[in-house]
């Protein structure tokens, strides 16, 4: 008789050690990626050099091509990068259209039609000469803020927003279920659009014009009905919106650490970049703020008792990461073996700026994330059916 045999099914590629030493795949904390990437946008804050500016770029683009994944959220940080062109060239041309004159060592290079103003609009003129040093100002501007919100989208393009949302302390909770939920209403709406779509083509109906449309939205809204039914459903089995045992001195004395908290963070930050403000306005009233908020956060999620389903780990590889960005932001911050000059650079006279070599290193230790963090695990691929031989008796 002929007997069946079937092919063993290998491992998982991550089910065992390397035999070579190699790291194992795997997702690194959400929370290490954004203290990396907000350590890097505040040492972005402190330059204007755009040959610093320029290398955040560099290493903000080989981090993410060597440790992203294949979700969909990985796919976003192009949208970001013509976002911060925009935001460049939106720049550019408000410093051209309200200009503020141009002096005589300026490189003239248009003229836009004058407009008068009144004068109570003194100061500003709109149109008029153009010069080169102009442009260039505020397109270093730009750039500084095109910079900054590349290093948002880095943090949204490695972090996973959901296991993100999930290390919010309990007095974030309903917050973070909200975020979660408004997360993935667009995706899940642009599903059920491809969805409804095909299955009118496959029963060959019309799939152009406004009857196609009138045909798609009804199914639609009915599918997002019937998900926010099931939703509100889940959330009911699971307790959300059960305040606990909390009292109403607790719940005031929690509104009046995170209002007073809130307060001293702001007060920190304006003694911070106000050079005149009193020291106390700084990182005194800062660290203050910061203590209130924490204990703020810690009374009120006393009052919700949650639990975590394998939770992330924290283990070298996030202390790596989170801790070259923070070293970077700290040596701009620093002002050892610089210039501070060095990190503004002066249009007037114009001339080429030069690369600082500390800083230069500070922001490439950001790059180190790129090798420090765990390489990412390989997408799934399809379940091939084992091979089936005969055997002769």
């Amino acid at each position: 008789m002929a007997r069946t045999t079937a092919a063993a099914a290998p491992p998982a590629a991550d089910s065992a050690p390397d035999a070579g030493g190699r790291r194992l795949p795997r997702t690194l904390h959400p929370v290490a990626w954004w203290i990396w990437a907000l350590a890097l946008a505040t040492a972005v804050s402190r330059t204007n050099n755009p040959l610093l500016l320029f290398l955040v770029l560099a290493v903000l683009g080989y981090v993410i091509t060597v440790r992203r994944t294949d979700a969909p959220w990985a796919r976003g940080f192009k949208y970001y990068l013509y976002l911060a062109l925009t935001v460049v060239a939106i720049r550019v041309t408000f410093r051209a259209v309200f200009a503020t004159g141009i002096t005589p060592r300026d490189h003239f290079l248009f003229s836009l039609p004058h407009i008068p103003t009144p004068d109570w609009y003194a100061g500003i003129q709109l149109g008029g000469p153009v010069s080169l040093e102009a442009l260039l100002s505020a397109a270093t501007d730009g750039l500084r803020l095109a910079c900054m919100l590349c290093c948002i989208g880095a943090a949204n393009t490695l972090a996973n927003p959901k296991r993100a949302l999930r290390v919010l302390p309990g007095a974030l909770y309903e917050l973070g279920v909200a975020v979660t939920v408004s997360l993935s209403v667009a995706p899940q709406l642009v599903q059920s659009v491809q969805r409804v779509h095909r299955a009118k083509r496959l029963r060959a109906g019309r799939s152009k014009g406004l009857r196609a449309l009138r045909g798609i939205i009804v199914p639609v809204l009915e599918d997002a009905l019937e998900r926010s039914l099931r939703l509100a459903a889940a959330m009911d089995s699971r307790g959300y919106g059960r305040a606990g045992t909390a009292t109403r001195r607790s719940r005031r004395l929690t509104g009046a650490l995170m209002l007073l908290g809130m307060c001293g963070l702001c007060a920190g930050a304006y003694g911070l970049l106000d050079a005149t403000a009193p020291k106390l306005l700084g990182l005194p009233a800062m660290g203050a703020g910061a203590l209130l908020c924490f204990a703020g956060l810690r009374l009120g999620g006393r009052r919700i008792t949650r639990t975590a389903y394998r939770p992330d780990p924290w283990r070298a590889a996030e202390w790596s990461v989170a801790g070259c960005g923070v070293l970077s932001a700290v040596l701009l911050f620093a002002n050892v073996g610089f210039n501070a000059a060095e990190l503004n650079p002066s249009i007037y006279p114009l001339s080429w700026p030069t690369l600082p070599l500390v800083p230069a290193a500070a922001v490439l230790l950001a790059g180190a994330a790129g090798f420090l963090a765990p390489p990412p695990a390989p997408p799934a691929r399809p379940v091939v059916p084992a091979q089936r031989t005969e055997e002769p008796q």
